[in-house]
């Protein structure tokens, strides 16, 4: 039995080629007679899954989605991402659904409907700044259920789980947070953190290959789409950011025809996969025409009924000052980072801290995405007066009530507590 490039053993008999696939691909794949299509792309790219194309044609079939830009398609970033969903670890889709349907059910408030929310980037944007979205993560999750997809720094110094085995006295153990597992950590806590290899377990096929390349591939988009509670419906609102502006329409519409009902997708203006704290965001949110109660399981997934809204916020939008890339960069390494994180949590950093600002901004937008914010009472818990901030900015969201909840979760401490929890339910698997 040969042995791929992964140094896994493949069954020979078993191998697919793509060859016919690959010279329509090259160089002109909208001319290649008959046109290459986004379906028989994303076949092609299954076949990765299942250790079943050869690391020569794995590798061909990546470069030339790269250099013809097929991999910048939107239909194509959305099936190539079902297509990795698709062959994710298994989930026992009921026991998720009661667990987190049961934690989400007293969160639901204004068009928030108690679902699980994520917060992603792409990477990429050679800024290497804080942890931004996996610390605004963290911080939404007492007025949010959160499903945080997250993996290892790959072009930074602190990835997502990088920074969350970094944190003292005791981390989390992700190693514990497995598919099979994911029901009993809801019953616990309002926070999940998956951690991409161990529910995208075919990805290890591929990434040897990739990183040999040595260029970007269509897989560093598809994990902001792939993440692997997707396909259960439970997904109700979504923050992704991206590093290329050219990027970010394509994105919003991969999430409309991915099903996505409630997202944005934001870039810095200085090609920041985040919102900046420095001057302007670029943003592209889905909107819903038609509210409804039920789930996005219920839902037809062609988007027809969806929107796309594209405007610009600063962190005046959010009440909040600005702030140069400079105070919040370099990125530190991951047990640095980890101490910044708990000094947020425990509430030790002054209210106009760069740092805290640019999280304040990306963990209000996930609020206010989430349709949370639209409520016109306010009941979070001890030290919330309850004063909704009514006022309406960009896109029509309410960012500054936004930063109100996000500050109330810190500054009361259930933000700490939520955490803290979530550590525990981890040891405890």
């Amino acid at each position: 039995m040969a042995t791929q490039a992964s140094g896994l053993p493949v069954d020979e008999s078993k191998i697919i080629t793509i060859t016919p696939l690959l010279r329509r691909l090259w160089p002109s794949p909208p001319n290649a007679n008959p046109p290459v299509t986004a379906p028989e792309i994303a076949a092609a790219i299954s076949h990765i899954f299942t250790n079943s194309l050869s690391p020569v044609q794995t590798g061909a079939l990546l470069t030339a989605l790269h250099f013809t830009g097929e991999d910048r398609k939107a239909d194509v970033i959305a099936l190539c991402a079902a297509a990795m969903r698709d062959a994710a670890a298994p989930i026992d889709t009921e026991a998720l659904v009661k667990a987190a349907e049961d934690r989400g059910r007293h969160k639901a408030a204004g068009e928030y409907r108690g679902g699980l929310c994520d917060i992603v980037g792409t990477g990429g944007d050679s800024h290497s700044t804080f942890n931004v979205s996996t610390t605004a993560s963290i911080l939404t999750s007492p007025l949010l259920v959160i499903a945080k997809h997250g993996n290892r720094a790959s072009t930074s110094k602190s990835g997502s789980a990088d920074l969350l085995e970094s944190t003292t006295p005791r981390p989390a153990k992700l190693a514990a947070i497995t598919p099979d597992r994911l029901p009993s950590l809801y019953e616990k806590t309002s926070y999940a953190f998956l951690f991409a290899p161990h529910f995208h377990t075919s990805m290890r096929y591929v990434a040897p290959i990739r990183k040999e390349l040595g260029w970007r591939t269509i897989f560093n988009l598809l994990g902001p789409l792939a993440n692997p509670v997707h396909n259960t419906g439970l997904i109700e609102a979504r923050v992704v950011g991206v590093a290329r502006r050219d990027l970010g329409r394509t994105f919003a519409e991969a999430l409309r025809l991915s099903g996505a009902r409630k997202a944005m997708v934001v870039c810095g203006e200085e090609e920041l996969d985040e919102l900046s704290c420095a001057g302007c965001t670029l943003c592209w949110r889905l909107v819903e025409r038609s509210k409804s109660t039920t789930t996005q399981h219920d839902q037809d997934r062609d988007g027809a009924d969806v929107d796309i809204e594209e405007f610009t916020l600063s962190p005046a939008d959010f009440g909040l000052a600005s702030h140069a890339l400079a105070d919040v960069s370099p990125g530190k390494e991951p047990h640095e980072n980890a101490e910044i994180l708990l000094q947020i949590l425990r509430n030790q950093l002054s209210p106009d801290n760069p740092i805290l600002q640019f999280v304040l901004i990306n963990a209000a937008a996930l609020v206010v995405v989430s349709g949370l914010c639209d409520a016109n009472e306010s009941q979070m818990g001890s030290g919330d007066d309850g004063s909704v901030v009514s006022e309406r900015g960009p896109g029509g969201g309410r960012w500054k009530e936004g930063v109100r909840r996000v500050r109330w979760a810190i500054e009361s401490g259930a933000a700490l507590r939520e955490w803290e929890a979530f550590v525990a339910a981890t040891h405890q698997l």
